[in-house]
C-alpha cells in the first residue's frame, strides 16, 4: 500500500513525522480526504481532529486551525497548535472548556464571544481527542 508523509508543525515545533496511508482533516470548505498522489493545493483548517491513517490503524490529533499544504508525496500541516493525546492534560482541557461556557453565559458587553466561541471550541477538541485514545 502507498504513503506519504504526513508533518505536522506548530510555530513551537514539529508535533508529528510520518508516513501513512491517509488522512482526514476538516477543511474550511467540509472534510477532506487526501491518498497518496493527491493533486496539490493549499486550505485553511477548521479546529478539528485530524486522523491519520497508517496500516490497520491510526493516530488521532488535536489540530487546533492552520493551513494544510498537499504535495504529490507530501502533506505539510501548519497548526496554530497541535496535540497528540497523551499530551493533552483533560482536567486542564475541561476547565477551559468551563471557562468558556461562562463567558458565552455573560449578558456583558465587556465580554469578546468571538473569542470565547474559539476558546470552547478548542477545549472540546482537545477533550474528544483525549478520551478517543
Amino acid at each position: 500500500m502507498s504513503t506519504f508523509l504526513l508533518e505536522i508543525v506548530t510555530p513551537e515545533r514539529k508535533v508529528y513525522e510520518q508516513e501513512v496511508n491517509m488522512i482526514i482533516a476538516r477543511g474550511v470548505d467540509g472534510e477532506l480526504g487526501i491518498l497518496p498522489n493527491h493533486i496539490p493545493f493549499v486550505t485553511p483548517l477548521k479546529i478539528a481532529p485530524l486522523d491519520a491513517k497508517k496500516g490497520n490503524g491510526k493516530d488521532t490529533i488535536a489540530v487546533s486551525g492552520g493551513f494544510m499544504e498537499v504535495r504529490k508525496d507530501k502533506v505539510v500541516i501548519l497548526a496554530e497548535s497541535a496535540e497528540l493525546p497523551e499530551e493533552i492534560d483533560v482536567d486542564r482541557a475541561k476547565a477551559a472548556q468551563d471557562r468558556a461556557e461562562k463567558r458565552l453565559q455573560a449578558k456583558r458587553d465587556d465580554i469578546d464571544y468571538r473569542r470565547a466561541e474559539m476558546a470552547l471550541q478548542r477545549a472540546m477538541n482537545r477533550i474528544r481527542v483525549a478520551q478517543d485514545k
